[in-house]
């Protein structure tokens, strides 16, 4: 078992374009950043078959993959200048520029040290409390949506903090996670998903962190020649509707939904680290791309290379809750 987390969670959406029943169904435009045939990708399915079903009809759900419909950053902007029609499911680093600066604890390289952790704290009281962090800005948020481990790649081998030293590497917007690569000495770059393919065949950027199964449906492997199995970043997504729209739905409506989102998260949690093995086998075959393993040896380097971040960060994330967090990880 892979044990690190980085949580830049990369943005889903969903927008409901609603009428009355009467009209027909309420329709749901499902709209996610990322390929269909990943973790989040299939939850998308599987959400919209279990809604349709459970709502006999009375909802029809479709489906936008690869940010055919908005990019990441255009959703959230979307659902904060007012839409009443949209859902999202962004990852923490999306939250932070709105305000909720907490999310961003997810982002700390190292945080969580297993996925079983990982559930137990987001299923848990603390994971409660950030959701409910999010109503002040009129949204709700449904449930965890996990992706998996995030290794990097780059056109040199990363072993050790050094050798990030000059390079230019793709993140998400994020305090937490720029302050990690100007630690290591690297230039962090903001950038939507949608662009980091390009980005990295131009020489834009020259490496990124991500989980096997985006790596490969996006064929970043085939323009970068190593991927390091660093584990310093888990990437999980955040699933989030509009208050409005939520609480205005029917009862029946809306319970229904809730049923089907429970079960798909379940399912997409189950197949996120099977479609990371299946992913990081199919990228080895390929022979496009070196997989480098790191030592024991060189993991604690990195760990202990970023544990300043810590310290740094808590005041931006509120001493209280990174203590209250650290306790429930058991560190």
């Amino acid at each position: 078992m892979r044990n690190t987390f980085y949580i830049p969670f990369l943005i889903a959406a969903m927008i409901f374009s609603r009428s009355t029943l009467a009209e027909g169904p309420i329709v749901i435009k499902f709209s996610h950043v990322v390929a269909g045939d990943t973790p989040k990708g299939k939850g998308a399915i599987k959400f919209k078959e279990l809604a349709e079903k459970y709502t006999n009809g009375k909802v029809k759900i479709e489906v936008y993959p690869n940010s055919t419909l908005y990019k990441d950053k255009e959703e959230l902007e979307a659902l904060q200048l007012g839409a009443d029609n949209l859902m999202l499911a962004p990852s923490s680093s999306k939250f932070g520029p709105i305000g909720i600066k907490q999310f961003e604890i997810l982002d700390l390289p190292y945080i969580l040290p297993s996925a079983e952790i990982k559930k137990k704290v987001l299923d848990g009281p603390i994971g409660k409390q950030l959701l409910g962090l999010l109503q002040p800005k009129g949204m709700v948020g449904l449930a965890y949506w996990d992706n998996g481990f995030a290794d990097m790649t780059a056109n040199k081998p990363l072993r050790k903090p050094e050798d990030y030293k000059g390079l230019k590497f793709r993140i998400q917007s994020s305090k937490v996670t720029e302050a990690m690569f100007h630690s290591y000495g690297a230039t962090p770059q903001v950038m939507a998903f949608s662009d980091v393919y390009q980005a990295l065949q131009t020489g834009v950027v020259d490496g990124q962190g991500n989980t096997p199964s985006n790596v490969y449906t996006q064929k970043m492997h085939e323009v970068q020649k190593f991927m390091t199995l660093t584990n310093n970043f888990y990437i999980s997504y955040v699933v989030v509707v509009n208050k409005k729209f939520w609480d205005g739905l029917p009862a029946d409506i809306r319970t229904q939904l809730s049923k089907a989102m429970d079960e798909s998260t379940v399912y997409t949690n189950d197949i996120a680290q099977q479609q990371n093995d299946e992913a990081l086998e199919l990228i080895k075959k390929s022979g496009k791309t070196q997989i480098i393993a790191l030592s024991d040896a060189e993991q604690a380097v990195m760990k202990k290379s970023v544990q300043p971040i810590y310290d740094e960060m808590a005041p931006r994330l509120g001493k209280e809750m990174l203590a209250d967090f650290l306790k429930a990880t058991g560190k």
